[in-house]
């Protein structure tokens, strides 16, 4: 997708047409089989094994962090066990006291310090890249033995650095961005639910 979106003033007064044109091929990009082709992979590596999959983000990539645990540790499509799949977006006891003691930069990664083991997958999810809470999260994971995985856009960020695998969304504003990121992580959820019940 054109980076101009991320210039041009999307703020002023737009129709209908105008909105939806800012989605016209969003999902042409080319890379993004491979890169959740190897998220799965990655997440039905752990799940086997026995090891769970954390996920973060931050506002709208928490609602979806959190959406995205719910798909795998209830039920996508698919009657199967409950997969080890959880946001560590969602305890606000631990977020405030985290962010009070330590800063909110740490938020996920004192989690991730607290529950993530080697073998365990950690999900973050970033529509710019650059915050540091969820980079923060994947140091951390790393540090574990977990894999770091990212969802980003925008051209990648400072995530991508600390990431050991990468979806890399478009450009464009963060609701364009969350847009492809729910869409593939449907599209990952579904993949992992197939190859546990199936096999591959």
């Amino acid at each position: 997708m054109d980076s101009a979106l991320t210039r041009k003033d999307v703020r002023g007064r737009r129709g209908f047409d105008e909105l939806l044109a800012d989605r016209h091929g969003i999902f042409d990009a080319p890379h993004y089989r491979a890169q959740i082709e190897a998220v799965a992979d990655a997440v039905v590596t752990a799940l086997r094994a026995g090891n769970k999959v954390l996920w973060c983000g931050n506002g709208g990539s928490a609602a979806e962090a959190q959406h995205m645990a719910a798909e795998l540790s209830g039920r996508f499509l698919r009657e199967r066990p409950g997969l080890a799949s959880e946001a560590i977006s969602v305890n606000t006891s631990t977020l405030t006291a985290v962010a009070n003691d330590y800063g909110y930069d740490d938020v996920f990664a004192r989690q991730v310090e607290a529950f993530a083991q080697r073998g365990d997958v950690v999900i973050a999810l970033t529509t710019s890249g650059n915050s540091r809470s969820v980079v923060r999260a994947l140091e951390a994971a790393k540090r574990k033995g977990a894999t770091a995985v990212a969802f980003t856009g925008n051209g990648g960020g400072r995530i991508v650095e600390a990431a050991e695998l990468l979806f890399m969304g478009p450009d464009g504003y963060a609701a364009i961005v969350q847009e492809v990121h729910q869409v593939m992580a449907h599209i990952l959820c579904d993949l992992v639910e197939q190859r546990i019940i199936f096999g591959d």
